[in-house]
């Protein structure tokens, strides 16, 4: 499978598909999700994960849900959509492109009915018309997210060389968003152009989406990529290996500080250490003007089984050891050295208040 072949979510005659990526690498599977409970389950528990994707499959996911909706008139139907929209928001708490997804179907669907007011009472051409507003919705949502991916690779590229050295932290691919991903873009299209960019991928514990996911899809475009376990990337950067820094986002404060998958706060510590420019690719739709910081942005936490036992065929851990396990950490934004989006590349003082 190819990166042309890869889409983390897909709406085919009417079925929303979703790869399900806790198979992979071993496994392609693609799931269709039929209704509210299947998208919440597929985004929780990661069969769908990176914000931009998660942010399609939630949009899509309030369609499915409402196309065959019963309500006899307006009331009742804006009563199921908002208990939907809530019950979809509240899959993951920490990437902000769920709750900015679900959010634009809502103000869609308010400008339909400012035109649209003499709905008294619903018929099935009704409904059909009505929802037909939230799959139009989810079709932009998803084609501005691939436009944003292909600009985002194009900014991140200028600040590259060809023969760079490149770390990367958890998945921020083609299996995280539309078409070429956020921080992975400038390396596929580095690749198209001969670039021949030597990737060191951090496997991401505890749930490897480095070692299952970007290594998987770097490999398959054929990208020269080395796997290695996160408490190596210091060695890597000490042995001059590492000439730059790439990672997503799942969600920006407006003051630059950024929570991703955690981890990657302590990359870009040891970055800064080594004076190796840090990265970090950013969907003007993964960020939250109302968290002033850092400290706004919500952290999730997730079952210690993922620490414990999820990996191996006999537990690796005492059995009743404490645990912590935040899925993000934040990094402040003193250690970014630049925030590429899909609108230019924006260099400290950061301020995405306006």
């Amino acid at each position: 499978m190819g990166l042309s072949n890869i889409r983390p979510v897909l709406f085919q005659d009417g079925r929303l598909l979703i790869l399900d990526q806790t198979q992979l690498p071993n496994k392609e599977d693609y799931r269709e999700l039929k209704n509210a409970d299947d998208v919440w389950q597929a985004i929780r528990q990661l069969q769908v994960r990176g914000a931009p994707a998660i942010g399609v499959a939630a949009a899509y996911g309030l369609y499915i849900a409402l196309r065959d909706s019963k309500a006899g008139g307006i009331p009742e139907f804006l009563n199921s959509f908002r208990s939907v929209k809530t019950f979809l928001a509240g899959a993951r708490p920490t990437a902000v492109n769920l709750q900015w997804a679900l959010d634009r179907q809502e103000s869609r669907l308010a400008r339909y009915f400012a035109v649209h007011p003499d709905h008294d009472v619903l018929t099935g051409c009704d409904i059909g018309e009505i929802t037909s507003v939230l799959l139009n919705e989810a079709e932009d949502i998803a084609r501005e997210e691939e436009q944003a991916s292909k600009a985002m690779g194009e900014y991140g590229l200028n600040l590259l060389k060809p023969g760079m050295g490149l770390l990367t932290h958890c998945n921020a691919g083609a299996l995280a968003a539309i078409g070429y991903g956020t921080a992975l873009a400038p390396i596929y299209l580095g690749q198209e152009r001969g670039y021949s960019f030597k990737v060191f991928a951090d496997e991401t514990r505890p749930l490897l989406q480095g070692a299952r996911l970007t290594a998987w899809e770097l490999m398959n475009a054929g990208v020269d990529v080395t796997l290695i376990c996160d408490n190596m990337a210091s060695a890597a950067m000490k042995n001059g290996w590492i000439q730059a820094v790439l990672t997503g986002c799942d969600r920006m404060a407006a003051n630059g500080d950024a929570a991703n998958k955690i981890g990657t706060s302590g990359v870009a510590i040891l970055a800064n250490a080594y004076h190796i420019p840090f990265y970090i690719f950013v969907p003007t739709s993964t960020i939250d003007k109302n968290a002033m910081s850092g400290c706004d942005i919500p952290i999730e936490l997730r079952d210690g089984e993922e620490i414990r036992s999820l990996w191996y065929s006999k537990p690796m851990a005492p059995e009743g050891v404490k645990t912590w396990n935040p899925a993000f950490d934040v990094t402040d934004h003193a250690y970014i050295t630049a925030v590429i989006t899909e609108k230019g590349i924006v260099y400290p003082p950061y301020d995405f208040h306006n």
